[in-house]
């Protein structure tokens, strides 16, 4: 397989390689290719568990189980003030 890169990815595989760390270009992209896959992977398993709590969220509203969001925020302000006042 031939790939055409931009100039500036050449020039950050370069540099990768000038470092020591890598041998060649394929070792750079294979790399490259790894932390992709994981980082797809981990997207993936975010993605499905934001969903979940999604769904949990909805659910609860339709059940009726919520809280005013000035009730929230009244709390929120209260832990703030509190955090504040041991750190001063």
């Amino acid at each position: 397989m031939n790939i055409e890169l931009k100039a500036e990815y050449e020039q950050f595989i370069q540099t990768r390689i000038a470092t020591g760390r890598y041998e060649n270009a394929e070792d750079v992209i294979v790399k490259a290719l790894k932390l992709l896959e994981e980082w797809e992977k981990g997207y993936q398993e975010w993605e499905e568990e934001t969903k979940k709590k999604l769904a949990a969220g909805l659910a609860s509203i339709e059940r009726g189980d919520v809280v005013d969001g000035e009730v929230v925020m009244a709390r929120l302000e209260d832990k703030l003030r509190k955090a504040r006042e041991t750190q001063g």
